[in-house]
């Protein structure tokens, strides 16, 4: 099987049997404390844990008036709000399975998964949302909020208390609690049935692995509709009795962070990378004392980061990342980056700072947390330690393998690609390929990524890709190799970047412009210097509109779609 890390396997399982369970328990412990923060025209508006499971109640009566019951689907297709938190609560309090969408999957797509699901209720978010799913035959459509007629407005009456403790009782840990269809680099969208008991026993053992509590304030923006902000920023939060923030818009998030004050924000290496942009542009018109001082703490907290002496990364750090830490509220603890690899010069910008990112590990599959760092020994070059009670091991391939409570019951529907996933012996097989650094994991690629050149050797594309990416003049890279006798790449340019560092006029187009080209091939050529001989980028060539979510080329949680851009770009390709 290879190497394992070490693990606990005899954790007791946490007292809450499902996610409703879970929900009546910490309001009963909580009551008054605040549970959520809701923007609004004038701030934000506390919701203590006793007024959320009152209005849980009332949504639970509403989806029982709709004539859902235990076992049916019920689809969520909203943007981030705490209407999306009390649906899907609701669903959990009634055994209902609910199914999250996301907002920016195009129709065919949204369509593709309401019917695969068999989903007997669709709650849309805006009509703009409900427009997608109103004319699928069989399927009730109903705005969320927002509108006289929607469900908000019309669940009126709570359900009694007594009813909705029955319904809970009944529910057990083996109980669907929801089906969270892949995004998917390739194929089409699979739906991972996911347990109650994943939920219940990675929140317990999350507290178990690193220092959360009670006392912590969440700030939620990223996708609920994704397993990670679904674990980490919906079901965790609620399980501390800690409490949540809303954003209003990914528009207003620097406002809402200083609003909200978070001392915890889960994050995607994308956004990281742009603060870092941000406050990098920012300290280049500083004066050079201060540049100097702001580079000095980068390089002590490297230093520092890998046990070598730094006796200035303390100070330095405080100096160096006071001003950002007052920007993202001033309590911030830590980052916890997931959804995508993150770029070793991106984690070690922030622990220069003194505002560390803690890099974790997961699936849809594995209900997103399997492994995470820790503050006290962050080693951000891996994903971590694995949780309690998960075990983690590296089959003969390479190849990395799960096993616990948090690992999916199987695809909807689909047999053969749940036994294809997860073997008799319950290992599921991620596709991805890594090694542990002592007892923390490190990925160093997918499985189905790997180039074979034409003269046999074998590349991952991951670690390469990053170094580009590590560029301040590139923003996405795509290696190709397979079948060529040399690597050559895809360049999406940060575009910005190159006009301001070459003083090019708005709106000029990076792949004609001589200075721009002549620029990142200098940096293609740095890059070259630190790679094997067979790993050398050769050629490449500059592409002058960004992957987004709608061509296809990237997923929601914003992962290159490597099968749709070699199609999309196959002419291009071919000169290379």
């Amino acid at each position: 099987m290879g190497a394992r890390a070490p693990t606990l396997l005899n954790v007791t399982m946490n007292e809450a049997k499902s996610l409703g369970d879970m929900l009546r328990g910490t309001a009963a412990k909580f009551g008054p404390k605040t549970a959520l923060l809701i923007p609004g025209k004038s701030g934000f508006s506390p919701v203590s844990y006793d007024e959320m499971a009152a209005t849980v109640r009332r949504y639970s009566a509403g989806i029982q008036s709709l004539g859902v019951n235990r076992g049916d689907r019920l689809v969520i297709l909203s943007e981030n709000c705490a209407e999306w938190a009390y649906a899907d609560w609701a669903c959990q309090c009634l055994g209902v399975i609910s199914v999250p969408i996301y907002p920016t999957l195009p129709t065919d797509q949204t369509e593709y998964i309401v019917r695969d699901c068999g989903a007997k209720v669709v709650l849309a978010g805006s009509s703009e949302l409900f427009d997608k799913v109103k004319s699928i035959e069989g399927v009730r459509s109903l705005l969320l909020k927002d509108s006289p007629e929607s469900f908000d407005s019309t669940a009126k009456s709570e359900m009694p208390m007594a009813d909705w403790n029955r319904e809970i009782d009944l529910a057990n840990s083996e109980d669907i609690a929801t089906i969270i269809y892949t995004s998917g680099t390739t194929g089409t969208p699979k739906g991972a049935v996911i347990a109650h008991r994943a939920f219940t026993f990675l929140s317990h053992s999350a507290l178990s692995t690193i220092p959360v509590s009670d006392t912590d304030v969440f700030l939620s923006f990223l996708p609920l509709s994704h397993v990670f902000e679904r674990f980490a920023g919906h079901v965790l939060p609620i399980s501390l009795g800690a409490t949540i923030g809303y954003v209003k818009s990914l528009a207003s998030l620097s406002g809402d962070m200083l609003k909200v004050k978070p001392t915890i924000m889960m994050v995607v290496p994308r956004l990281l990378e742009s603060m870092m942009d941000r406050i990098v542009d920012g300290v280049r018109k500083q004066p050079p004392l201060k540049q100097k001082i702001f580079n000095l703490a980068l390089s002590q907290g490297e230093a520092k980061a890998r046990g070598r002496f730094a006796p200035l990364a303390s100070v330095l750090s405080k100096v160096a990342g006071g001003p950002v830490r007052e920007k993202v509220g001033g309590r911030l603890r830590f980052f916890v980056s997931g959804g995508a690899a993150l770029p070793g010069h991106v984690a070690s910008f922030y622990f220069g700072i003194g505002m560390p990112v803690l890099q974790g590990y997961g699936l849809t599959e594995t209900c997103a947390a399997t492994c995470i760092n820790h503050p006290d020994r962050n080693r951000y070059w891996t994903v971590g330690e694995p949780l309690v009670g998960m075990e983690v091991s590296i089959a003969g391939d390479g190849e990395i393998l799960i096993r616990g409570h948090g690992v999916m019951k199987g695809y909807y529907n689909l047999p053969e690609d749940s036994a294809a996933a997860i073997d008799p012996e319950g290992w599921f097989h991620t596709g991805d390929i890594g090694e542990f650094e002592g007892k923390n994991l490190k990925i160093t690629d997918r499985k189905k990524d790997l180039l074979v050149l034409g003269n046999g050797k074998n590349i991952a594309p991951q670690p390469i890709e990053n170094k580009l990416k590590s560029s301040p003049y590139i923003t996405e890279a795509v290696l190709l190799g397979d079948g060529m006798d040399h690597c050559a790449a895809l360049i999406v340019p940060n575009a910005e970047a190159v006009r301001s560092h070459l003083g090019l006029p708005e709106g000029a187009v990076i792949s004609q412009s001589p200075e721009a080209k002549a620029l990142i091939k200098q940096e293609i050529d740095r890059i070259n210097k630190t790679l094997a001989s067979f790993e050398i980028v050769k050629k490449h060539a500059i592409l002058d509109n960004p992957f987004t979510v709608d061509s296809g080329e990237m997923t929601p949680t914003m992962k290159v779609k490597r099968k749709v851009v070699k199609e999309h770009y196959r002419d291009l390709i071919a000169t290379l």
